[in-house]
């Protein structure tokens, strides 16, 4: 995870974090938002720090998952606080090698989850897109 990098800054009085995705600003979003103790990550697809993606879906379903957590850990939480994780993919039939991935993460943590097939994602090389929530206790 050492390769991504967030930052932070009060907007609107609540804690954003940047990813520096090139879409955060055109669309004027934050990666992740903070607002008392809960924490709302936006869809994070498996690009790499060069732009580049994995061919597979698990490496993607890593990737996706590692930004997530460095956004969460970014704004004070921890991935144990994550209670749901929105899945989509573009091919629901690869949903085994998405499941053992995001089961490594969460095997015991257990959130609420959905997978969802989409026809496509914003950029073409991109096979997952994940969403999370948090509550911090």
């Amino acid at each position: 995870m050492s390769d991504i990098k967030i930052t932070v800054a009060e907007r609107a009085g609540r804690q954003c974090a940047s990813s520096g995705s090139k879409w955060e600003p055109i669309m004027g979003y934050s990666r992740a938002v903070r607002s008392g103790n809960l924490i709302a990550v936006t869809g994070c697809v498996g690009v790499n720090a060069d732009g580049t993606y994995a061919k597979s879906f698990g490496e993607q379903t890593a990737r996706s998952l590692a930004i997530i957590q460095a956004a969460i850990e970014a704004l004070g939480g921890k991935i144990e606080h994550v209670i749901r994780t929105r899945m989509y993919v573009t091919d629901v039939s690869k949903w085994e090698e998405v499941a053992r991935v995001h089961g490594s993460v969460f095997a015991e943590i257990r959130p609420a989850t959905t997978i969802v097939e989409v026809p496509r994602l914003i950029d073409g090389d991109a096979l997952i897109e994940i969403e999370a929530d948090c509550v911090i206790a």
